[in-house]
């Protein structure tokens, strides 16, 4: 059996003999990046340099990244589909294209792997209003010795990436496809039945970075053309070895397994209740591991780790696992992702606390929205109705967690059956709202250079540096998040910030920026950033050279910061600072939001 740490070394290995620097992966919580809640492919983070930034790690880079998805959430439990992955990337920055790129990726998958030709096939783009059909592509995979009847042409839904926000880089792809059973697909209409229902399981994706996509919706060709692949480490891992699905996997078979051990006796390995909370309480795992010190809640990230959590309790009921069980598995989930991810034992306390607390007061919602389910049955019962409407059922659902089918068992023992077709209805407008919502927050993101973006870039770092001069030495980054309307910046601090702090913090920012420092960067390794002095997130593993960005005005530095931009080229840019809000958003963590103007 071919190990998940064997691939990702072979992979490394491979694209650094192809000249690929290879670079760290980056929290799963994207950083002055408000346009997505996670990380969702290893070129989020690297925006800034598709766009033309020079990279200090050079133009051809490889990664093993780790990614969260929640479009594909009602998915997960099928063979394939996964909430947490590590996506295996190569980049070339303005470097080779499209030829080039196929050409590596068929010698990986075929010498590198030995992937049997007969069972890859491969999509192109079919082209539409925006750019035309990819023939380059195809005639070079026909070249490489892909059969023709296995080249297939497919429209954007399908054969296009990106943008990963609302504007960026983007461009046509070329996917790849392995045959889990030796079957030939006689058409393109074959071939699409035959990869959405399993047993063809794509596992490599070329994006042909061609174009930029502006505010008002056109496509515009980029003038640094750009390679970006994503490689997920599971499938590939599930085809290498023969699996029909990812579950079996190094990395995912030992959490099913204590889920099964948990679970009533008889319960399947392909059970997808088994598989959800597997996968779930996984992401989980990953999205509290980091150091960012993320709690369930009702927003952002919060949400979709309450979700996460919520429905893995949820499904674990149906299994007959009762009590208290999420913390039993998730040290599963340490074990064997921690010598990867060393964050995750790191925060390991963390991550079993917020576990308990959530099922205790998911439990409590249970207990909760039982009583409120009986009292409106007893309402029902005396009208003489005898089912339950799509309203109440839905209710249930988003106030108390109820899944329908729990809703139904109760309604069915007590007599009285459920507007099942109301509920599905109202919920697939849920699920539109939240998969338009859950991925892309605002507009804007890595990609906005915009001069509002740029100036508040610059103001994070001196509020950075005012934060430890005014109120303790001692405060870090934890976070940030920067739009054109404001900044936000999360901060190590165990109270809250009293006025005259606020005034002293603004009053220093101000000050710097009256004095008109420049603002320049050099590239460098990270030990000397640290000899330096320079402001970074040490807990991430940086690459082994960074941008380091200094304020001064003269011999006087008022900052020294790693970042990879952009900013101002002087503080009078920014024309003055004011913090507008401060906020707890964790234990031991605080939240300062400000603006320039």
């Amino acid at each position: 059996m071919i190990s998940s740490s064997e691939l990702k070394r072979r992979y490394i290995t491979f694209f650094q003999k192809h000249g690929h620097r290879l670079v760290q992966s980056a929290s799963l919580v994207p950083e002055n990046d408000p346009s997505a809640l996670f990380i969702s492919a290893g070129m989020q983070p690297l925006v800034p340099f598709l766009l033309g930034e020079p990279h200090p790690s050079g133009v051809r880079l490889c990664s093993v990244q780790k990614c969260i998805r929640t479009i594909d959430i009602d998915d997960v439990g099928d063979k394939w589909h996964l909430s947490f992955f590590e996506m295996l990337g190569n980049w070339s920055l303005g470097d080779y294209f499209k030829k080039e790129a196929i050409e590596m990726s068929f010698e990986f998958l075929t010498k590198e792997l030995g992937l049997p030709l007969e069972r890859i096939s491969v999509t192109c783009f079919a082209g539409d209003e925006d750019a035309p059909r990819d023939e380059e592509s195809a005639r070079t995979w026909e070249r490489l010795g892909i059969a023709k009847g296995r080249i297939h042409f497919l429209g954007k839904k399908d054969n296009w990436w990106g943008p990963a926000g609302e504007t960026g880089p983007c461009g046509p792809d070329t996917e790849m496809f392995y045959h889990v059973q030796d079957l030939q697909e006689k058409s393109t209409e074959d071939f699409s039945r035959l990869s959405s229902t399993g047993p063809f399981c794509e596992i490599w994706n070329d994006v042909l970075m061609q174009y930029n996509k502006t505010k008002d919706g056109g496509f515009e060709e980029l003038a640094q053309k750009n390679i970006d692949t994503g490689m997920g480490v599971e499938r590939v891992i599930a085809a290498l070895n023969h699996f029909d699905n990812v579950y079996e996997c190094d990395s995912l078979a030992p959490v099913l397994d204590k889920v099964l051990s948990l679970s009533k006796p008889g319960t399947e390995r392909a059970n997808r209740s088994a598989r959800i909370i597997t996968d779930h309480i996984r992401a989980a795992v990953m999205v509290m591991g980091e150091d960012r010190g993320l709690v369930p809640s009702n927003v952002e990230q919060g949400y979709v780790l309450r979700r996460f959590i919520r429905r893995s309790i949820r499904h674990a009921r149906g299994l007959g696992i009762e009590g208290k069980f999420c913390s039993d598995v998730a040290k599963v989930v340490i074990d064997i992702m921690g010598e990867s991810y060393p964050e995750l034992k790191r925060n390991s306390r963390h991550i079993f606390d917020e576990l308990e607390k959530e099922e205790d007061k998911f439990s409590a919602a249970l207990s909760n929205g039982t009583k409120h389910l009986e009292s409106v049955l007893i309402r029902l019962n005396e009208s003489g109705r005898r089912e339950l409407s799509a309203k109440d059922a839905f209710d249930l659902f988003q106030t108390f967690g109820f899944p329908l089918e729990m809703t139904e068992e109760i309604c069915g023992e007590k007599g009285f059956k459920v507007d099942r077709a109301g509920f599905s209805a109202l919920m697939r407008e849920h699920q539109e709202l939240s998969r338009a919502g859950a991925e892309h927050k605002f507009k804007g993101g890595l990609a906005d250079h915009s001069e509002e973006t740029t100036k508040l870039h610059t103001a994070t770092h001196l509020l950075n540096e005012a934060l430890r001069k005014i109120v303790d030495p001692s405060i870090r980054q934890m976070g940030s998040n920067i739009t054109a309307e404001r900044l936000r910046f999360d901060f190590n601090y165990d109270r809250k910030l009293t006025d005259e702090q606020i005034r002293k913090v603004e009053d220093w920012v101000n000050m710097v920026i009256k004095a008109e420092a420049d603002v320049s960067f050099r590239t460098m390794s990270v030990d000397e950033a640290k000899k330096l002095g320079a402001q970074g997130v040490f807990e991430k593993r940086y690459e082994s050279t960074v941008k380091v960005y200094t304020i001064a005005r003269g011999s006087t530095i008022y900052s020294i910061e790693i970042c990879g931009g952009p900013h101002v080229r002087n503080t009078r840019e920014l024309h003055s600072f004011k913090i507008t809000k401060q906020e707890a958003v964790a234990a031991g963590v605080r939240r300062i939001k400000a603006i320039v103007k």
